[in-house]
Protein backbone atom coordinates (compact mmCIF):
# COMPACT_ATOMS: atom_id res chain seq x y z
CA UNK A 1 0.00 0.00 0.00
CA UNK A 2 1.26 3.46 -0.89
CA UNK A 3 1.21 6.16 1.79
CA UNK A 4 2.19 9.80 2.05
CA UNK A 5 2.77 11.57 5.31
CA UNK A 6 1.04 14.95 5.47
CA UNK A 7 0.40 17.55 8.14
CA UNK A 8 -3.32 17.76 9.00
CA UNK A 9 -4.92 21.20 8.63
CA UNK A 10 -5.32 23.41 11.68
CA UNK A 11 -8.56 23.13 13.63
CA UNK A 12 -9.98 26.36 12.21
CA UNK A 13 -8.66 25.85 8.69
CA UNK A 14 -11.21 26.43 5.93
CA UNK A 15 -10.88 22.86 4.69
CA UNK A 16 -12.24 21.60 8.02
CA UNK A 17 -15.28 23.90 7.88
CA UNK A 18 -16.06 24.01 4.16
CA UNK A 19 -16.05 20.83 2.08
CA UNK A 20 -17.97 22.14 -0.95
CA UNK A 21 -19.47 25.33 -2.36
CA UNK A 22 -22.80 24.82 -0.61
CA UNK A 23 -21.09 24.97 2.79
CA UNK A 24 -20.10 28.61 2.31
CA UNK A 25 -23.73 29.74 2.46
CA UNK A 26 -24.40 28.20 5.87
CA UNK A 27 -21.14 29.55 7.28
CA UNK A 28 -21.79 33.07 5.97
CA UNK A 29 -25.29 33.30 7.45
CA UNK A 30 -23.66 33.66 10.87
CA UNK A 31 -21.56 36.62 9.68
CA UNK A 32 -23.94 38.75 7.61
CA UNK A 33 -26.89 40.83 8.83
CA UNK A 34 -30.05 38.90 7.83
CA UNK A 35 -31.15 41.58 5.35
CA UNK A 36 -27.92 41.24 3.36
CA UNK A 37 -27.70 37.47 3.67
CA UNK A 38 -31.21 36.97 2.31
CA UNK A 39 -30.57 39.51 -0.44
CA UNK A 40 -27.73 37.34 -1.73
CA UNK A 41 -29.25 33.92 -0.99
CA UNK A 42 -32.76 34.82 -2.11
CA UNK A 43 -34.44 34.99 -5.48
CA UNK A 44 -37.49 36.64 -6.99
CA UNK A 45 -41.11 35.84 -6.08
CA UNK A 46 -41.43 32.14 -5.11
CA UNK A 47 -37.87 31.19 -6.15
CA UNK A 48 -39.29 28.75 -8.71
CA UNK A 49 -36.62 29.45 -11.34
CA UNK A 50 -33.85 29.35 -8.73
CA UNK A 51 -35.10 25.89 -7.74
CA UNK A 52 -35.36 24.78 -11.37
CA UNK A 53 -31.75 25.82 -11.99
CA UNK A 54 -30.51 23.57 -9.18
CA UNK A 55 -32.87 20.69 -9.97
CA UNK A 56 -31.89 20.66 -13.66
CA UNK A 57 -28.40 19.48 -12.73
CA UNK A 58 -29.63 16.86 -10.30
CA UNK A 59 -31.88 15.43 -13.03
CA UNK A 60 -28.99 14.73 -15.42
CA UNK A 61 -26.58 11.82 -15.15
CA UNK A 62 -23.59 10.45 -17.03
CA UNK A 63 -22.65 6.93 -18.11
CA UNK A 64 -19.02 6.70 -16.87
CA UNK A 65 -16.30 4.94 -18.89
CA UNK A 66 -13.67 2.88 -17.09
CA UNK A 67 -10.18 1.44 -17.63
CA UNK A 68 -8.99 4.58 -19.38
CA UNK A 69 -5.58 6.14 -18.67
CA UNK A 70 -6.52 9.57 -17.29
CA UNK A 71 -3.20 10.32 -15.56
CA UNK A 72 -2.46 13.22 -17.90
CA UNK A 73 -5.84 14.94 -17.62
CA UNK A 74 -6.23 18.69 -17.98
CA UNK A 75 -9.16 20.99 -17.19
CA UNK A 76 -7.86 23.89 -19.28
CA UNK A 77 -9.83 25.63 -21.99
CA UNK A 78 -9.60 28.72 -24.19
CA UNK A 79 -12.09 31.60 -24.29
CA UNK A 80 -11.73 34.64 -26.56
CA UNK A 81 -8.14 33.64 -27.31
CA UNK A 82 -7.13 33.39 -23.63
CA UNK A 83 -6.25 30.04 -22.09
CA UNK A 84 -7.70 29.42 -18.63
CA UNK A 85 -6.69 26.54 -16.33
CA UNK A 86 -10.33 25.75 -15.57
CA UNK A 87 -13.58 26.23 -17.54
CA UNK A 88 -15.23 28.62 -15.08
CA UNK A 89 -15.06 32.22 -13.91
CA UNK A 90 -16.74 34.47 -11.34
CA UNK A 91 -20.10 35.95 -12.30
CA UNK A 92 -21.06 39.61 -11.72
CA UNK A 93 -22.78 40.39 -8.42
CA UNK A 94 -23.97 43.77 -7.18
CA UNK A 95 -23.49 45.06 -3.63
CA UNK A 96 -20.43 42.81 -3.22
CA UNK A 97 -18.60 45.47 -1.21
CA UNK A 98 -21.47 45.52 1.29
CA UNK A 99 -21.33 41.75 1.62
CA UNK A 100 -17.57 41.13 1.84
CA UNK A 101 -14.73 43.44 2.90
CA UNK A 102 -13.44 45.05 -0.32
CA UNK A 103 -15.58 42.45 -2.08
CA UNK A 104 -15.16 43.60 -5.69
CA UNK A 105 -11.37 43.84 -5.41
CA UNK A 106 -11.13 40.54 -3.54
CA UNK A 107 -13.15 38.67 -6.18
CA UNK A 108 -11.30 40.31 -9.08
CA UNK A 109 -7.81 39.67 -7.71
CA UNK A 110 -8.63 36.12 -6.61
CA UNK A 111 -9.87 35.29 -10.10
CA UNK A 112 -6.85 36.91 -11.73
CA UNK A 113 -4.44 34.97 -9.50
CA UNK A 114 -6.17 31.74 -10.52
CA UNK A 115 -6.06 32.69 -14.21
CA UNK A 116 -9.84 32.98 -14.44
CA UNK A 117 -12.12 35.78 -15.67
CA UNK A 118 -14.11 37.93 -13.24
CA UNK A 119 -17.04 40.10 -14.31
CA UNK A 120 -17.51 43.37 -12.40
CA UNK A 121 -21.18 44.22 -11.93
CA UNK A 122 -22.57 47.58 -12.99
CA UNK A 123 -24.31 47.57 -9.60
CA UNK A 124 -20.95 47.40 -7.82
CA UNK A 125 -19.82 49.81 -5.12
CA UNK A 126 -16.16 50.03 -6.14
CA UNK A 127 -15.19 52.33 -9.00
CA UNK A 128 -14.48 50.34 -12.15
CA UNK A 129 -11.14 52.11 -12.53
CA UNK A 130 -9.95 50.68 -9.19
CA UNK A 131 -10.97 47.15 -10.17
CA UNK A 132 -9.38 47.40 -13.62
CA UNK A 133 -6.13 48.58 -12.03
CA UNK A 134 -6.17 45.78 -9.45
CA UNK A 135 -7.07 43.02 -11.96
CA UNK A 136 -6.69 44.13 -15.61
CA UNK A 137 -8.13 40.84 -16.92
CA UNK A 138 -11.58 41.64 -15.45
CA UNK A 139 -14.67 42.10 -17.61
CA UNK A 140 -17.34 44.75 -17.04
CA UNK A 141 -21.10 44.13 -16.98
CA UNK A 142 -23.25 47.16 -17.85
CA UNK A 143 -26.89 47.84 -17.00
CA UNK A 144 -27.86 50.09 -19.88
CA UNK A 145 -31.01 52.19 -20.20
CA UNK A 146 -32.57 52.95 -23.56
CA UNK A 147 -31.03 56.44 -23.50
CA UNK A 148 -28.28 57.03 -26.04
CA UNK A 149 -26.55 59.85 -24.19
CA UNK A 150 -26.18 57.74 -21.04
CA UNK A 151 -25.00 54.75 -23.06
CA UNK A 152 -22.32 56.79 -24.83
CA UNK A 153 -20.93 58.21 -21.60
CA UNK A 154 -20.72 54.85 -19.86
CA UNK A 155 -19.13 53.08 -22.84
CA UNK A 156 -16.48 55.81 -23.05
CA UNK A 157 -15.71 55.35 -19.36
CA UNK A 158 -15.46 51.55 -19.60
CA UNK A 159 -13.09 51.86 -22.56
CA UNK A 160 -10.94 54.46 -20.78
CA UNK A 161 -10.71 52.19 -17.72
CA UNK A 162 -9.07 49.53 -19.88
CA UNK A 163 -11.67 46.75 -19.96
CA UNK A 164 -11.42 44.53 -23.03
CA UNK A 165 -14.68 42.60 -22.62
CA UNK A 166 -18.04 44.34 -22.15
CA UNK A 167 -21.11 42.43 -21.02
CA UNK A 168 -24.56 43.92 -21.71
CA UNK A 169 -27.31 42.86 -19.31
CA UNK A 170 -30.45 41.89 -21.24
CA UNK A 171 -32.90 40.61 -18.62
CA UNK A 172 -33.47 43.59 -16.29
CA UNK A 173 -36.10 45.67 -18.07
CA UNK A 174 -37.89 46.19 -14.73
CA UNK A 175 -37.28 45.48 -11.05
CA UNK A 176 -38.47 42.02 -9.93
CA UNK A 177 -40.08 41.21 -6.58
CA UNK A 178 -37.43 40.17 -4.06
CA UNK A 179 -39.94 39.32 -1.35
CA UNK A 180 -37.63 37.20 0.78
CA UNK A 181 -35.04 39.98 1.05
CA UNK A 182 -37.73 42.58 1.70
CA UNK A 183 -39.22 40.53 4.53
CA UNK A 184 -35.84 40.67 6.25
CA UNK A 185 -35.55 44.42 5.78
CA UNK A 186 -33.55 44.80 2.57
CA UNK A 187 -34.30 47.81 0.37
CA UNK A 188 -32.08 49.72 -2.05
CA UNK A 189 -30.85 52.30 -1.16
CA UNK A 190 -30.61 51.06 2.43
CA UNK A 191 -32.49 53.26 4.90
CA UNK A 192 -30.24 54.89 7.50
CA UNK A 193 -33.20 55.32 9.83
CA UNK A 194 -34.35 51.68 9.77
CA UNK A 195 -34.02 50.54 13.39
CA UNK A 196 -34.39 46.89 12.42
CA UNK A 197 -31.34 47.14 10.18
CA UNK A 198 -29.45 48.99 12.90
CA UNK A 199 -30.15 46.13 15.29
CA UNK A 200 -29.06 43.58 12.67
CA UNK A 201 -25.77 45.41 12.37
CA UNK A 202 -25.27 45.46 16.14
CA UNK A 203 -25.90 41.71 16.25
CA UNK A 204 -23.18 41.14 13.62
CA UNK A 205 -20.21 43.09 15.05
CA UNK A 206 -17.65 41.34 12.82
CA UNK A 207 -19.47 42.53 9.71
CA UNK A 208 -19.76 46.08 11.08
CA UNK A 209 -16.04 46.16 11.87
CA UNK A 210 -14.86 44.58 8.63
CA UNK A 211 -17.24 46.27 6.19
CA UNK A 212 -18.79 49.48 7.55
CA UNK A 213 -15.90 50.65 9.72
CA UNK A 214 -13.12 49.49 7.39
CA UNK A 215 -10.88 52.25 5.97
CA UNK A 216 -12.12 55.07 8.20
CA UNK A 217 -15.80 54.09 8.13
CA UNK A 218 -15.85 53.97 4.33
CA UNK A 219 -18.93 51.75 4.40
CA UNK A 220 -21.11 54.69 5.41
CA UNK A 221 -20.14 56.43 2.15
CA UNK A 222 -20.49 53.63 -0.40
CA UNK A 223 -22.07 54.69 -3.70
CA UNK A 224 -23.35 52.98 -6.83
CA UNK A 225 -20.13 53.73 -8.67
CA UNK A 226 -20.60 52.23 -12.11
CA UNK A 227 -24.13 52.74 -13.37
CA UNK A 228 -23.22 55.78 -15.48
CA UNK A 229 -20.33 57.89 -16.72
CA UNK A 230 -19.98 59.28 -13.19
CA UNK A 231 -20.63 57.93 -9.69
CA UNK A 232 -24.26 57.46 -8.71
CA UNK A 233 -26.28 57.84 -5.50
CA UNK A 234 -25.21 56.61 -2.06
CA UNK A 235 -26.11 53.13 -0.84
CA UNK A 236 -27.22 54.43 2.56
CA UNK A 237 -29.93 57.07 2.42
CA UNK A 238 -33.14 58.03 4.18
CA UNK A 239 -34.64 60.04 1.33
CA UNK A 240 -33.60 58.50 -2.00
CA UNK A 241 -35.26 55.77 -4.03
CA UNK A 242 -33.46 53.70 -6.65
CA UNK A 243 -34.02 54.82 -10.25
CA UNK A 244 -32.87 52.36 -12.91
CA UNK A 245 -33.64 54.72 -15.78
CA UNK A 246 -35.37 53.62 -18.96
CA UNK A 247 -34.13 50.05 -18.97
CA UNK A 248 -37.50 48.97 -20.34
CA UNK A 249 -36.61 50.90 -23.52
CA UNK A 250 -33.27 49.15 -24.05
CA UNK A 251 -33.51 47.12 -27.29
CA UNK A 252 -31.59 45.49 -30.12
CA UNK A 253 -31.26 48.93 -31.69
CA UNK A 254 -29.10 50.03 -28.77
CA UNK A 255 -27.12 46.77 -28.86
CA UNK A 256 -26.20 47.43 -32.49
CA UNK A 257 -25.20 50.97 -31.55
CA UNK A 258 -22.88 49.64 -28.84
CA UNK A 259 -21.44 47.08 -31.27
CA UNK A 260 -20.38 49.91 -33.59
CA UNK A 261 -18.69 51.81 -30.76
CA UNK A 262 -17.12 48.96 -28.78
CA UNK A 263 -13.97 47.47 -30.31
CA UNK A 264 -13.38 44.70 -27.75
CA UNK A 265 -15.28 41.51 -27.01
CA UNK A 266 -19.02 42.16 -26.68
CA UNK A 267 -21.19 39.73 -24.72
CA UNK A 268 -24.91 39.71 -23.93
CA UNK A 269 -25.92 38.22 -20.58
CA UNK A 270 -29.44 37.01 -19.85
CA UNK A 271 -30.24 35.28 -23.16
CA UNK A 272 -32.80 32.51 -22.64
CA UNK A 273 -34.27 31.80 -26.09
CA UNK A 274 -32.78 30.41 -29.26
CA UNK A 275 -34.39 33.23 -31.23
CA UNK A 276 -32.53 35.85 -29.20
CA UNK A 277 -29.29 33.93 -29.51
CA UNK A 278 -29.73 33.98 -33.28
CA UNK A 279 -30.36 37.74 -33.20
CA UNK A 280 -27.22 38.21 -31.11
CA UNK A 281 -25.12 36.40 -33.70
CA UNK A 282 -26.62 38.45 -36.51
CA UNK A 283 -25.82 41.63 -34.56
CA UNK A 284 -22.15 40.70 -34.49
CA UNK A 285 -22.02 39.81 -30.80
CA UNK A 286 -18.98 37.77 -29.78
CA UNK A 287 -20.67 35.72 -27.09
CA UNK A 288 -23.76 35.24 -24.95
CA UNK A 289 -24.26 34.12 -21.37
CA UNK A 290 -27.29 31.88 -21.08
CA UNK A 291 -28.69 33.00 -17.75
CA UNK A 292 -31.90 33.78 -15.89
CA UNK A 293 -29.99 35.99 -13.43
CA UNK A 294 -29.69 33.11 -10.98
CA UNK A 295 -33.46 33.17 -10.47
CA UNK A 296 -33.36 36.83 -9.44
CA UNK A 297 -35.49 38.21 -12.30
CA UNK A 298 -38.36 36.39 -14.01
CA UNK A 299 -39.78 33.52 -11.93
CA UNK A 300 -41.94 31.80 -14.56
CA UNK A 301 -39.18 30.76 -16.96
CA UNK A 302 -37.52 27.43 -17.66
CA UNK A 303 -34.19 26.51 -16.08
CA UNK A 304 -31.11 28.07 -17.61
CA UNK A 305 -29.83 24.58 -18.48
CA UNK A 306 -32.95 23.87 -20.53
CA UNK A 307 -32.40 27.13 -22.39
CA UNK A 308 -28.75 26.25 -22.96
CA UNK A 309 -29.74 22.97 -24.57
CA UNK A 310 -32.15 24.70 -26.94
CA UNK A 311 -29.65 27.40 -27.87
CA UNK A 312 -26.62 25.17 -28.46
CA UNK A 313 -28.72 22.94 -30.72
CA UNK A 314 -28.69 25.79 -33.27
CA UNK A 315 -24.95 25.42 -33.82
CA UNK A 316 -24.19 29.15 -33.64
CA UNK A 317 -20.67 30.44 -34.20
CA UNK A 318 -20.55 32.83 -31.23
CA UNK A 319 -19.28 31.76 -27.80
CA UNK A 320 -22.03 30.35 -25.59
CA UNK A 321 -21.41 30.72 -21.86
CA UNK A 322 -23.61 29.73 -18.94
CA UNK A 323 -24.51 30.66 -15.39
CA UNK A 324 -27.17 29.57 -12.91
CA UNK A 325 -27.13 26.88 -10.23
CA UNK A 326 -23.49 25.76 -10.50
CA UNK A 327 -22.56 24.22 -7.15
CA UNK A 328 -20.46 21.18 -8.04
CA UNK A 329 -17.72 20.28 -10.48
CA UNK A 330 -20.12 17.80 -12.02
CA UNK A 331 -22.50 20.73 -12.71
CA UNK A 332 -19.76 22.43 -14.71
CA UNK A 333 -19.20 19.27 -16.74
CA UNK A 334 -22.93 18.86 -17.38
CA UNK A 335 -23.21 22.43 -18.66
CA UNK A 336 -20.22 21.86 -20.95
CA UNK A 337 -21.73 18.58 -22.14
CA UNK A 338 -24.96 20.39 -23.05
CA UNK A 339 -22.85 22.72 -25.18
CA UNK A 340 -21.51 25.62 -23.11
CA UNK A 341 -18.01 26.85 -23.92
CA UNK A 342 -17.53 28.21 -20.39
CA UNK A 343 -19.48 28.73 -17.17
CA UNK A 344 -19.69 31.38 -14.45
CA UNK A 345 -20.34 30.93 -10.73
CA UNK A 346 -21.91 33.63 -8.58
CA UNK A 347 -23.35 33.29 -5.08
CA UNK A 348 -20.89 30.71 -3.69
CA UNK A 349 -17.93 32.90 -4.61
CA UNK A 350 -19.44 35.94 -2.90
CA UNK A 351 -20.25 33.92 0.21
CA UNK A 352 -16.65 32.66 0.19
CA UNK A 353 -15.35 36.24 0.03
CA UNK A 354 -17.64 37.26 2.90
CA UNK A 355 -16.50 34.34 5.03
CA UNK A 356 -12.74 34.51 4.51
CA UNK A 357 -11.76 37.11 1.92
CA UNK A 358 -9.19 36.07 -0.67
CA UNK A 359 -8.47 32.85 1.22
CA UNK A 360 -12.15 31.99 0.99
CA UNK A 361 -12.39 32.64 -2.74
CA UNK A 362 -9.15 30.73 -3.37
CA UNK A 363 -10.57 27.80 -1.41
CA UNK A 364 -13.84 27.93 -3.39
CA UNK A 365 -11.93 27.93 -6.68
CA UNK A 366 -9.78 25.05 -5.46
CA UNK A 367 -12.82 23.00 -4.39
CA UNK A 368 -14.58 23.44 -7.72
CA UNK A 369 -11.49 22.81 -9.84
CA UNK A 370 -10.67 19.66 -7.83
CA UNK A 371 -14.19 18.33 -8.32
CA UNK A 372 -13.98 18.94 -12.07
CA UNK A 373 -10.71 17.02 -12.35
CA UNK A 374 -11.92 14.24 -10.06
CA UNK A 375 -15.13 13.73 -12.03
CA UNK A 376 -13.26 13.80 -15.33
CA UNK A 377 -11.07 10.96 -14.08
CA UNK A 378 -14.07 8.96 -12.91
CA UNK A 379 -15.86 9.56 -16.22
CA UNK A 380 -12.81 8.28 -18.09
CA UNK A 381 -11.74 11.47 -19.91
CA UNK A 382 -8.42 13.35 -19.94
CA UNK A 383 -9.62 16.63 -21.45
CA UNK A 384 -12.85 18.59 -21.65
CA UNK A 385 -13.20 17.68 -25.31
CA UNK A 386 -13.68 14.08 -24.15
CA UNK A 387 -17.16 14.98 -22.92
CA UNK A 388 -18.32 14.55 -26.51
CA UNK A 389 -17.92 10.78 -26.10
CA UNK A 390 -19.60 10.50 -22.69
CA UNK A 391 -23.32 9.82 -22.76
CA UNK A 392 -25.63 11.83 -20.52
CA UNK A 393 -29.35 11.34 -19.92
CA UNK A 394 -32.10 12.75 -17.74
CA UNK A 395 -32.86 10.67 -14.64
CA UNK A 396 -36.32 9.76 -15.92
CA UNK A 397 -34.67 8.21 -18.99
CA UNK A 398 -32.40 5.84 -17.05
CA UNK A 399 -34.85 2.95 -16.99
CA UNK A 400 -35.19 2.95 -20.76
CA UNK A 401 -31.52 3.65 -21.54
Amino acid sequence: MYALKIRPPARNHLSRRVANLNDFEAETERFLPPALFHYVAGASEDAAVYTRNLRAFRERAFFPRVLVDVSGRSTSTTLFGVEHPHPFGIAPMGFSRMIAPDGDIVLAQSAAEAGLPFILSGASLTAMEEVAAAAPSSWFQAYLPGEESRIDGLIDRVEAAGFRTLVLTADTAVHPLHERAARHGFVSPIRKTDLRLAWQGISRPSWVRQVLLRNRMAGFHFRFENMDASAGPPVLSSTLIRDIGRRDAFSWRHVKMVRKRWKGNLVIKGVMSAQDADLAEKAGIDGIIVSNHGGRQIDCAVSALASLEQITAKGLSLKVMYDGGIRRGSDVLKALKVGADFVFVGRPMLFAAAMAGRDGVAHAISLLSHEIGMNMALLGISGLEGLRDVEMVADNQEASA
